[in-house]
């Protein structure tokens, strides 16, 4: 056991200058996560600031069909707020995808971006990881990587992003709300708030020191679109996707596709918007060919090693195959 100490912050100000003015220390929300890291050895703060008692717990659905989501509500009311089921399905389906009952009655909005991956060896306080230990090597490269990234990766790190209510929130434009440590806010779009690992795997995201999440807003879903979000994982119940997808689209008129937005989970770093095969499936009817084709052509860039290519096909197959469900299966 590793002592540490532990404060109960009561306003924003004080949790910021906690954080702040210690080494080494940790904002503490639902612990889900943090608290498994601890038992680890791989997070070892030495300052726990709890942050559950500030005002960050609410849904605040809003005139324009958009909806604020405060960083402290837990998976589980987010999965079941009515105005979350009708407009943004989606995101339900994410939530209910991930964990279990008990942990998504205590894992938080905020904390659920923050979550670290589950690559074994930055989990191994024994192996090499750059994510953990910068400059010690990615012990993944040449070990266990069926389940890592196969794009937006580097030499330093092929990590995956565990989350899946991130996914769909990437797909529906969402934007983190920020809290700096002198008071201000900022307002950052998810797909920029993870960071690709490049040189620096270690830093994950754009937080500063002393910087909250204090919500995240989703603008109002595209009128009249369709949205799903489908995981595919080596069991039904409790795993982590091997690959997942939020898919929201729409046809007009004439069948060809007025709305596409894609975002990919457990292929990257972060949360993959699929912003190049949206661009070449806009405004073209949605046939088998057509989508596998766009899906394919996204991952053009991608750097897979040995024991997870298959990724690859099985996200096209899994756009292709959703996307059609989507839209009526008209072009199959």
């Amino acid at each position: 056991m590793k002592p540490f100490a532990y404060e109960r912050a009561t306003a924003p100000d004080a949790a910021a200058t906690l954080v702040t003015d210690t080494d080494d220390a940790m904002f503490l929300a639902g612990g889900t996560n943090l608290v498994d890291l601890m038992k680890l050895g791989v997070a070892e703060p030495t300052l726990l600031v709890d942050i559950t008692g500030l005002p960050y717990d609410r849904i605040e659905h809003r005139a324009d069909g958009g909806v604020l989501i405060g960083s402290l509500v837990s998976n589980s009311e987010l999965s079941g707020d009515r105005g979350i089921r009708e407009r943004f399905p989606a995101v339900s389906e994410a939530v209910l995808a991930g964990a279990s009952g008990q942990l998504r009655t205590r894992a938080t909005t905020g904390g659920n971006l923050l979550q670290r991956t589950r690559c074994a060896y930055f989990q191994d306080v024994t192996k090499a990881c750059n994510k953990r230990e910068p400059g010690s090597g990615c012990s993944a490269l040449e070990g266990s990587h069926r389940d890592l990234a196969v794009i937006g990766t580097s030499d330093a790190c092929v990590a995956t992003h565990p989350s899946d209510m991130a996914v769909p929130m990437a797909a529906l434009d969402a934007v983190v709300h920020l809290r700096r440590a002198d008071g201000d806010s900022r307002a950052v779009p998810l797909t920029d708030f993870c960071l690709l690992p490049g040189d620096t795997p270690d830093r994950e995201t754009v937080l500063e020191a002393g910087e909250l999440i204090t919500g995240v807003e989703l603008p109002a879903p595209p009128a009249g679109a369709a949205m799903r979000y489908r995981k595919v994982r080596d069991r039904w119940s409790y795993a982590f996707a091997l690959v997942s997808l939020a898919a929201v689209a729409a046809t007009g008129p004439d069948g060809t596709l007025s709305e596409i937005r894609l975002a990919l989970g457990a292929v990257a770093p972060r949360p993959w918007r699929a912003h190049e095969a949206e661009r070449r499936l806009i405004g073209r009817r949605p046939t088998a060919e057509t989508l596998r084709e766009a899906a394919r052509a996204e991952f053009a860039s991608a750097r897979p090693l040995p024991h997870n290519a298959f990724k690859i096909d099985l996200a096209v197959d899994l756009i292709a195959d959703t996307v059609l469900d989507l839209v009526g299966g008209g072009g199959r």
